[in-house]
Order: C-alpha cells, then sequence, then structure tokens
C-alpha cells in the first residue's frame, strides 16, 4: 500500500510539474523564479525528456516493482517531449505559407530594423556596420553598446551611402551599461524622449519624431532574470508592458525573455512568430540555433505589417554571445 502512495505521488508530482513547464502561462508562473529560466530553454526540455525516457524504458527491464510507473513516466515524458516539439513548430524556424507575411515582398517604402547585443562592444564597429548596410537597415538597436562604437558605426554607415542619427543612454561606466540607437535620416529627424521612463539596472532609449510624423522607435533591455535580479525583471518587463501601450511603436532589442515570458505585453506584436522564425534561438552563440533561446525581439505595435524577420546565423564569430535579428516592416 505504501508503495502504491508513494507512486502515486510521484506520478501526481511529475505530471504537475510538466503542465506548468509546458505552459506555465496558465498558471501565471512564466515570471517564477526556477520556471523563468527553464522553460526559456524548450529545445533542452524537450531533449532531456527523451533521454530521461529511454533511461526509464531501459530501468523497466530489470526493476519488476516499479515496471508499472517507470512505464507510465515513459509515456508522460515522451507526450511532454512532443508538446515541446509542436510549441516551437507553431513558432518556426523557417518561414513558409502558413505565416503572415512570409511571402511579402520589401518595398523601398518599408522599415527595415536590426537589433544586436554586442557584448559591451565585443562586435565592432566595423561588422555591425557592415551587416547594417547589407541589410539596408533603417533602424538599428544597441544594447550594450557604448556611445563611441554608435559614434563609429554611424560613421561607416553614412560613408557607406546611410547616413543615420545615433543616440546612446547610459546607466554607468561599464561598456555593457549602455544602449545605442540608430535612425536612418531618411525617416527624418529623432531625439530621445523621456516620456516613457526606462528599465531599471540596463538602460533602454526611446526615441520620437521631431516632427511627430512617423513611428516612436525604442531600444530595449530588461534585465536578466537571474536569482537576485528577478524583481528587476519583472518591474522592467512592466515596462515594456506600458511602452507597448503607445499606438505607432517600434521596439527592438535583447529583452531578455522569451515568448513565454512576454504573453500579453502591451498591443506588442512579435514581428518573429508572425513570420515564422520565433523558435530560432538568438542567445548564446556557441549553442545552434535550434538549441539556443529567443530573447532578442522586434516588436511593433499598431499600424505595421511584418514582410519578413530573420534570425542571423552569420556573424557567431563576430564577438557578440547574441546573434542580430532583423525584421522588415511596412505600413499597413
Amino acid at each position: 500500500m505504501i508503495v502504491r502512495i508513494v507512486f502515486g505521488v510521484v506520478a501526481v508530482v511529475t505530471l504537475a510539474v510538466l503542465a506548468v513547464l509546458s505552459w506555465p502561462q496558465g498558471f501565471g508562473l512564466e515570471h517564477s523564479i526556477v520556471i523563468a529560466q527553464v522553460v526559456a530553454f524548450r529545445p533542452a526540455l524537450a531533449a532531456a525528456a527523451v533521454v530521461l525516457a529511454v533511461l526509464l524504458l531501459a530501468g523497466m527491464l530489470v526493476a519488476r516493482r516499479t515496471r508499472g510507473l517507470f512505464g507510465f513516466l515513459t509515456v508522460v515524458l515522451l507526450l511532454f517531449a512532443g508538446g515541446q516539439a509542436a510549441v516551437l513548430a507553431t513558432r518556426g524556424w523557417v518561414p513558409d505559407a502558413g505565416h503572415a507575411g512570409a511571402s511579402e515582398t520589401a518595398t523601398d517604402d518599408d522599415i527595415v530594423v536590426l537589433s544586436w547585443n554586442t557584448l559591451g562592444g565585443a562586435a565592432d564597429a566595423a561588422s555591425i556596420a557592415g551587416l547594417a548596410l547589407r541589410l539596408g537597415a533603417d533602424v538599428v538597436t544597441l544594447p550594450e553598446t557604448p556611445e563611441s562604437t554608435a559614434a563609429e558605426v554611424a560613421a561607416l554607415m553614412t560613408a557607406g551611402g546611410k547616413p543615420v542619427w545615433a543616440h546612446t543612454s547610459s546607466h554607468g561606466d561599464y561598456l555593457s551599461l549602455s544602449t545605442s540607437i540608430l535612425v536612418s535620416t531618411a525617416l527624418g529627424e529623432y531625439a530621445v524622449t523621456d516620456t516613457f521612463g526606462d528599465t531599471g539596472t540596463l538602460p533602454s532609449i526611446v526615441v520620437s519624431p521631431v516632427s511627430g510624423d512617423g513611428p516612436t522607435l525604442a531600444a530595449v533591455h530588461p534585465v536578466a532574470p537571474t536569482p537576485d535580479d528577478l524583481e528587476g525583471w519583472r518591474a522592467d518587463l512592466d515596462w515594456v508592458d506600458r511602452l507597448c501601450g503607445s499606438p505607432n511603436l517600434i521596439v527592438a532589442g535583447d529583452f531578455n525573455s522569451t515568448l513565454d515570458h512576454l504573453t500579453g505585453i502591451g498591443d506588442c506584436r512579435d514581428a518573429a512568430l508572425t513570420a515564422g522564425t520565433a523558435a530560432l534561438g538568438t542567445w548564446p552563440t556557441w549553442l545552434p540555433a535550434l538549441v539556443g533561446t529567443p530573447i532578442d525581439h522586434v516588436l511593433t505595435t499598431g499600424g505595421w505589417r511584418v514582410v519578413s524577420a530573420e534570425v542571423i546565423q552569420s556573424e557567431d564569430a563576430a564577438g557578440s554571445d547574441h546573434r542580430p535579428t532583423t525584421a522588415t516592416l511596412a505600413r499597413e
């Protein structure tokens, strides 16, 4: 009897844990410690579940008394792994006809957004400017990029035929405590606005058109959800939520959050999710994009249609631990 009770408790606890990890938003736990960190790596969760299921199958061959429990857990783990794969498949690895914007064609009136956390400028100005020029980027958001690097990128882009305005916000002397944004002069003059406030530990920056004609642009960098900074991370996401209540907004950067954490963030929509590439990991670069976590995003509020979105994997050796992400947006 005791053995059956223990088996039952193990089964119920396992089901509860896997249910929460499968859909933390349904339980309101997506911002909770441990769950917030673990759910960010859905591919790793699926792989770990499959490995554990195989080990349990092997255990069934030698442990007769626990064979029933092991068999039950094996089935549950395989279903859990399949569920993770299904979630990732809905977010997409490659654009296809089933996703809005997948077959759109870019025009000269579209806005190309590039976002790249450069790890304190570890990705040098030449690499950043070269990528921005190849993409024809109109807006470049650069978390962890100091003013000196942003100015050098702006000079290189101007020399390459794409003049830009450069703005930087800093919270200290460390290179990682700066966030920069570059805006094509073709979009008109932009100036920093403090209307929306700022994130806490790491800086974000919001710029608006001086003429009042054009989208509000933001480069954001919420702090990472480490145990010591969990409250700061939640506060930063609340700030993003308020920012995303603004009309005609384009916001990009290192959110230190996946789509699981960004559920219900204001009126913002994720460009990669619309284009069918939201399952590709942007961090860290030493993991394949299929395994990493997608924490860098381009988001928009109303008035913009996603033409395309991509996680760029050609810059993995450029020095940063983040992959750049880009989206092409058209006015609706």
